[in-house]
């Protein structure tokens, strides 16, 4: 399970070995071995002796901002990076190969894009002319993305950016037509979101992030070193890469939500500047939704595995790719 610290005065400490967490629901032991990771978000607080024993027992730990954006992770120092696989990951960012692997993450990403638009089609019964040019358009892209030459990723990268962007423009397009009208927005928003839909996607993503860092860390890989994200120091910027395959998890829990109309005028509030934010009950609910997507089985490539231990299988290839450097 994972713990999740995000309401004001929420306080994780220690009690006989286990953790003990006191929020506005009352007070709860809960044994070590039953907890997995812990989510902290502001104003909440961690003890030094809960802290450490989570760094013991190897339960992530993450601290994010209000809109659910990763500030920090804690984590052993026995999952340091491997110096192998550090240097496979330094040559392998340079080389032909770093074209191919994020050429098909991104063709990967656009074809989980069309899948979920083409499973809403049948499950809603919508069959507009607006979902048909969207699937036509990002059709078209994965084919030029698939195209793309060059021996360095930075030789595509203007090119790959621009593709993706169309891309995702022509699905938050289509997607946005099978959300109630109430909860649609203009455009996909960040940083902040100014709707209610992407303040959900915004704080989801961020979550996922946080999965990603953690799995990539875990494996040995540094998260530092991106591919086509390479450009932020400071940030763990090839979660922004591997985040791509997995994206459309966090758009189907968000639709799925807005769908059912649970949102409530207590899940978000609105800024002076017109920005929004989700509130405690808002943020608890994407935490949950996540966290039970994520511990569903899926089957993928013939593995049935739940789609949390798909992501550290992913990465636990790729850092054994990586060794071969």
């Amino acid at each position: 399970m994972e713990i999740v610290l995000n309401s004001y005065g929420a306080k994780l400490s220690i009690n006989n070995g286990a953790f003990m967490l006191n929020n506005s629901t009352g007070s709860h032991r809960i044994p070590v071995k039953d907890v997995d990771s812990i989510l902290v978000a502001k104003s909440a607080v961690l003890t030094s002796d809960a802290l450490i024993l989570a760094i013991e027992n190897d339960i992530r730990v993450t601290l994010i901002d209000k809109g659910g954006n990763v500030m920090g992770c804690v984590w052993s120092h026995k999952y340091g990076s491997i110096s192998t696989i550090r240097k496979g990951q330094l040559i392998f960012t340079a080389s032909q190969d770093a074209v191919e692997w994020i050429k098909k993450v991104i063709i990967q990403k656009m074809q989980n894009q069309l899948a979920l638009l083409l499973m809403l089609q049948v499950d809603t019964g919508q069959k507009e002319l607006t979902m048909q040019e969207a699937g036509n358009k990002i059709s078209k892209l994965i084919a030029k993305v698939d195209a793309l030459e060059g021996f360095t990723v930075r030789e595509i990268a203007n090119n790959l950016r621009a593709y993706e962007g169309n891309a995702s423009k022509e699905y938050f397009r289509a997607l946005n037509r099978f959300i109630p009208e109430k909860y649609r927005f203009k455009e996909r928003s960040q940083h902040p979101a100014t709707d209610v839909a992407n303040a959900m996607l915004n704080y989801g993503y961020g979550i996922l992030y946080g999965k990603i860092e953690n799995a990539l860390i875990r494996c040995g890989i540094d998260p530092y070193i991106g591919i086509l994200h390479r450009d932020e120091y400071g940030r763990p910027v090839l979660s922004y890469d591997v985040i791509e395959l997995y994206r459309v998890w966090i758009d189907y829990i968000v639709y799925s939500l807005l769908a059912q109309n649970v949102v409530t005028d207590d899940y978000y509030s609105t800024d002076e500047r017109g920005a929004v934010w989700l509130e405690a009950l808002g943020r608890r609910v994407i935490i949950q939704s996540v966290n039970d997507y994520l511990a569903e089985n899926e089957s993928i490539k013939g593995i049935t595995r739940s789609r949390d231990t798909h992501i550290f299988l992913y990465t636990q290839k790729f850092a054994q790719q990586l060794k071969h450097y």
